[in-house]
This record gives structure tokens, sequence and C-alpha cells, in this order.
């Protein structure tokens, strides 16, 4: 695969405890829900119900995007601006391109 065009890059992002337990409850949360959504569709749940429970794993989705944007902008982002790195806004460019399809 072309490097870039691979799902995920080589660098490594040290992530303190908070961030990295607000993020994996984010997560488990998001995981839930989803088991929920599949559970529903194999008990023929009605439509609307379903729908209703897909919003809610969306809007949990989005709103981890978020929290993880703010953090990467606010720590990585600075970090490698400060040490002249500026392929880091076309990456962010990227990312948002990705997010707000």
């Amino acid at each position: 695969m072309d490097k870039d065009k691979s799902c995920c890059s080589t660098r490594k992002k040290n992530r303190d405890e908070k961030e990295y337990k607000d993020l994996i409850t984010r997560l488990n949360r998001i995981e839930g829900q989803i088991r929920g959504l599949k559970r529903m569709v194999e008990e023929n749940a009605y439509c609307p119900d379903i729908l209703i429970q897909s919003a809610a794993a969306k809007a949990a989705l989005n709103s981890f995007n978020r929290v993880l944007m703010s953090n990467h902008l606010k720590s990585c982002v600075v970090k490698d601006l400060e040490e002249g790195n500026r392929k880091t806004i076309d990456e962010l460019v990227k990312i948002m391109d990705k997010l707000m399809k």
C-alpha cells in the first residue's frame, strides 16, 4: 500500500491518563450503542426506534471526534508549528475534509 494512502501514520502520541480514560470511555459507550443497534435489528425492532438509536450513536461518535480534534490541535498541531513543521496544516486540512463529508 502506498505510504500516503495507508490508514495509519507511524507517528505516535503519548496521552496523559485523563485524556486516555476519557477517549476509551467514549469509545466503550459507542461500542455498546453499536452492539445495541445490531441487537435491535436482530430482534426486528421498529425502524424509527433503530433510527433514533443510530442517531444517538452518530452523535456520540461526532462528540468523540470533536474531543480528539481539540486535543490534537492543542498538543500535536501546536508542537509541530512551534517546531516549524508546516506539513501539519496540510494533514489537518485532509482530516477536516474527511470529517465534514
